[in-house]
């Protein structure tokens, strides 16, 4: 499994068509996902980033992650 730096990982908001974020270590491709249309999600979030903080503010958990494809982890 490709592990991801930071400065990698924001190669993906969208430009290159795929969309991934980071939670908990693990890279998500939320590509698919209308929620995350034109790489942000909410006017909140920007997609290319580790989320992980973030999940303690959001109104849901990590287990809106089960549907999405891990494609990777974030080398730390």
């Amino acid at each position: 499994m490709k592990e991801y730096t930071l400065e990698e990982l924001a190669e993906y908001k969208g430009q290159n068509g795929k969309i991934y974020v980071v939670y908990d270590g693990q890279v998500y491709d939320v590509s698919d996902s209308y929620m995350w249309e034109d790489g942000t999600h909410q006017g909140l979030h920007e997609s290319g980033q580790d989320l992980t903080q973030d999940m303690d503010e959001a109104p849901h958990g990590p287990e809106v992650f089960k549907d999405y494809e891990v494609v990777g982890t974030l080398k730390k």
